[in-house]
């Protein structure tokens, strides 16, 4: 009994500390999960017709193409985003994405990054807080969400399984009074939503906290202490080198001898200095991705690029897999759809937590108004 009041205390005043952040990272992350679709039908210029039956053209002329109707940039990226999308184009200390077809190389739009969307990131990452500040108050918000995840369930586990119990565990009485629904929405649907709500919340754990990363790749069996391989260009085979050349050359490796799944999107980051690689990522494929590093005079794969995602030693696929779990991007619409319900629970459990909390103080405060009213009068 000890044990279980302290945990019922526990759960609700960590609850109600973290009630806000909860309510506003649930609401964000539902809007997150369909990001992608929204976008696609509402941004036309995410879209590119290929008229002619054409081939996707290689980066050197789409970049002549922006230089052209950018004069005087930096050019940093491309990211081709596959058949029948338009390569996006990152300017330096441009505050808008530039929007190329790549089967004609015609820009098509330049857009501003800071929209709606970039908004309600904000929101997710860093509560629109200063970034350094942000993204501590998320990831802690998410640490107590965790916590009192599992307090939940301990709260929710009946005494005694009775027929009754199960009933008022893994149902909700519709045609109760409402603070009686209440409880059940809180209650019944919490624990419905446990399992994915902890899967949630771990794998943003893993991208808020260095040490929840490190013990999670410890349990998996990884070399904690190994350090970190940084992928160099060669520059003793420094040799006179066209740039756009380079990039036709890696962005054809990368396409046709690296990748494995979606072969046609692809990021190339150009070089800045002669020792630098250039950055390949490939494989974007279900929520993961496979950044590769390759010398720019040379072609070959540098130490420091992933492996395939097959290949990979089960921390490393944990690490890699990490995001597409957190978002549910691994299986489509057959995993975005419960992780929209289960975010939208998770962002309704601190307001049906609050409305039980504050509907037990009042039948207590009427309890023992009465006493008082009576010992005035004597």
């Amino acid at each position: 009994m000890t044990f279980k009041k302290i945990n019922a205390w526990f759960h609700l005043w960590l609850g109600i500390v973290s009630g806000i952040g909860v309510v506003i990272l649930g609401i964000t992350g539902c809007i997150l999960v369909f990001e992608q679709e929204i976008n696609s039908l509402s941004s036309p210029w995410l879209h590119a017709e290929n008229n002619t039956s054409s081939r996707i053209l290689p980066p050197s002329v789409l970049y002549r193409s922006v230089e052209k109707a950018f004069p005087g940039r930096e050019i940093e990226s491309v990211w081709y985003k596959g058949e029948n999308r338009t390569a996006h184009f990152s300017i330096h200390e441009m505050d808008s994405t530039v929007y190329v077809n790549p089967y004609t190389a015609q820009v098509v739009a330049a857009v501003p990054q800071s929209d709606i969307f970039q908004f309600i990131k904000d929101g997710h990452y860093y509560f629109w807080f200063p970034r350094e500040i942000g993204h501590a108050i998320t990831g802690w918000t998410t640490l107590v969400f965790f916590l009192i995840t599992i307090s939940g369930l301990i709260l929710w586990w009946p005494k005694k399984w009775t027929k009754k119990t199960r009933a008022q565990s893994f149902t909700v009485r519709w045609k109760a009074k409402f603070k009686r629904i209440n409880y059940d929405l809180h209650n019944v649907l919490g624990f419905y939503s446990l399992l994915l709500a902890l899967l949630i919340a771990a794998t943003a754990l893993m991208m808020s906290f260095a040490w929840f990363n490190n013990g999670v790749n410890w349990l998996a069996g990884a070399d904690t202490k190994k350090p970190r391989i940084k992928a160099l260009s060669d520059t003793t085979k420094l040799v006179k080198m066209n740039l756009l050349t380079t990039l036709d050359k890696a962005w054809h490796k990368g396409v046709y001898e690296l990748a494995e799944h979606n072969h046609q999107e692809i990021i190339l980051h150009f070089p800045e200095k002669p020792s630098d690689p250039i950055y390949v990522c490939t494989d974007m494929y279900k929520g993961t991705w496979r950044d590769v590093y390759l010398d720019q005079y040379t072609m070959e794969v540098l130490p420091g690029s992933n492996k395939r995602l097959r290949d990979e030693q089960l921390a490393e696929w944990i690490n890699r897999s990490n995001y597409g779990l957190h978002v549910g991007d691994f299986a489509g619409m057959y995993t975005k759809i419960p992780y929209f319900i289960v975010s939208l629970i998770c962002a309704s459990l601190p307001i049906t937590g609050f409305y039980i909390w504050w509907g037990k103080k009042r039948k207590s405060a009427k309890k023992t108004k009465p006493k008082v009213k009576q010992l005035i009068i004597s």
